[in-house]
């Protein structure tokens, strides 16, 4: 596998991290009902996580050579999450969190698999962490159902 269908594949990370903050972002506004409180607090954990995310996979594409993603346009041809609804109820919106976040860990994977083929130990252990991170937002956001 080349370098450059491993900065392909992290250009599809950074989408899915992208979209998933901004629709992390949107439920932690719009989220209401009996467990607003601890939804909301959830929620913004993750997006802040997310936004730092978002930068560290930026660099490393760059650091690899390749161009960032980064307009709403190209996120949308790239990621493979769809974006949030605003109008969802508080357990419609956690579940589908929990279903991006197994989606954005086949991402990671595919990226992973890459990464291990070309040898790029920097980009093997930053996915790494992604995929820890997501696994673990994933357990939290299941156990809130």
């Amino acid at each position: 596998m080349s370098q450059e269908s491993l900065i392909k594949a992290f250009k599809v990370v950074l989408a899915d991290t992208y979209t998933l903050y901004l629709k992390t972002q949107n439920y932690h506004w719009h989220v209401k009902g009996p467990s607003f409180q601890s939804l909301h607090l959830l929620f913004e954990s993750q997006y802040q996580s997310l936004a730092e995310a978002v930068d560290t996979i930026a660099e490393r594409i760059l650091t690899m050579g390749g161009s960032a993603p980064a307009t709403f346009k190209e996120f949308l041809t790239l990621t493979t999450l769809k974006e949030g609804e605003t109008s969802l109820s508080a357990d419609r919106m956690v579940r589908e969190l929990v279903v991006d976040q197994e989606t954005i860990l086949k991402s990671l994977a595919t990226a992973l698999a890459a990464a291990q083929k070309t040898g790029d130990e920097g980009s093997i252990a930053l996915l790494g962490e992604r995929i820890a991170e997501h696994e673990k937002n994933r357990w939290m956001l299941a156990s809130s159902i």
